[in-house]
């Protein structure tokens, strides 16, 4: 496939993934199999000694390391992606670092990434929106070629089965009432059509959201996507750079523990029910007075229930019993660890034999 000159063998995105979850490690090697693997850069700087007293240089001085050292294991093979949330503070210098430091693609999401065609516009590097609906799309697309006379490279759709925040309301998601990944998908390629024609240009639309095997990669892309976003399956691998605590959480949670909760910074997400959220329950806080000012949109001091930044930090580096630990909605269904290569290998498989048997049909 390929996006306006960068070629990717297989139409798979691997989602972003913060804190810490997909760094350099597993964005490399997913790049390396093929597949466009996909840095997180919130708080990406977390280990770097100076992370408290100047989180800023070294999220920006983490962001530029894991970039080069992705592309380095990926070597030739893939494209290699940073995920920057609209949410985050300094979102236009972490994109412009993003840039400096040879990323193949930007993509962005946690809000309307208004600006991204113009912080993008005259590099060498991709662009895309992460949205939830057609309505979003239209609103950007209408954006982007009005401020930067641009469109976007491609779309990734994330349903509301994905994991982490949601792009859905609390009552639809609880309720069972959000549109279906299908339905959006088709919305989306018929508003997307017109900006298209304008531009002469293809966008290239990547659903993702509950996205687990190649059989649900061919029914997208019968349907009309070009590609697959997937994330927590990503997880359960070695070269997966969360703590291997983290994965046996994943790996040892039953749908049941699998809940919708309110984040700090007021949008719905999903995550593993585990001891922090229990307590939460129960009128407790964590971390809640050592804030970085990492999200715009996060309340500061008394009048935050804990810390997400650190909760996801604490979850990484394998603390169960403090940390948040995002999922999507089928993490259930995860019950070993493997590899990058078998992963995609697996899915790749099933996604032919999927389309072989719908054109038989």
């Amino acid at each position: 496939m390929d996006i306006n000159g960068k070629y990717l063998a297989h139409g798979i995105i691997q989602g972003g993934m913060g804190v810490g979850v997909s760094l350099s490690e597993l964005a490399g090697n997913v790049a390396k199999q093929g597949c466009m693997g996909v840095i997180s850069s919130v708080n990406i700087g977390f280990k770097e000694k100076d992370f408290l007293t100047n989180p800023f240089e070294a999220n920006i001085r983490a962001l530029k390391k894991h970039i080069v050292r992705a592309k380095e294991i990926a070597g030739s093979n893939g494209l290699v992606g940073v995920n920057i949330m609209v949410a985050v503070s300094h979102y236009e210098e972490t994109v412009k670092a993003a840039i400096s430091a040879g990323a193949d693609a930007i993509i962005s999401g946690a809000g309307l990434p208004l600006n991204l065609a113009e912080l993008v516009k005259g590099t060498n590097t991709l662009y895309a929106p992460i949205v939830s609906s057609a309505k979003a799309a239209m609103l950007l697309c209408r954006t982007f070629a009005k401020k930067a006379q641009s469109i976007p490279d491609f779309i990734v759709i994330e349903g509301y089965k994905a994991g982490g925040h949601l792009g859905f309301s609390a009552d639809d998601l609880n309720n069972q009432t959000c549109q279906d990944n299908l339905e959006i998908l088709k919305e989306v390629k018929e508003t997307i059509k017109p900006f298209e024609e304008q531009f002469k240009k293809k966008i290239k639309v990547f659903l993702g959201g509950g996205i687990f095997t190649g059989k649900d990669m061919a029914e997208a892309i019968q349907t009309g996507a070009d590609g697959v976003q997937i994330g927590t399956r990503f997880i359960a691998t070695k070269e997966c750079d969360a703590n291997n605590a983290f994965k046996e959480v994943l790996i040892n949670a039953s749908e049941d523990d699998i809940r919708i909760i309110k984040s700090p910074v007021g949008m719905p997400a999903r995550a593993i029910f585990t001891p922090m959220l229990e307590s939460l329950e129960n009128g407790k806080t964590f971390f809640a007075k050592k804030c970085n000012g990492c999200l715009k949109a996060c309340p500061k001091g008394d009048k935050i229930p804990y810390c997400i930044s650190r909760a996801l930090i604490a979850a990484v580096e394998g603390n169960r019993e403090e940390g948040l630990f995002f999922c999507g909605e089928n993490a259930a269904r995860i019950d070993k660890i493997t590899t990058v290569k078998d992963l995609v290998d697996e899915i790749i498989t099933e996604y032919q034999s999927s389309m072989s048997t719908f054109n038989m049909a």
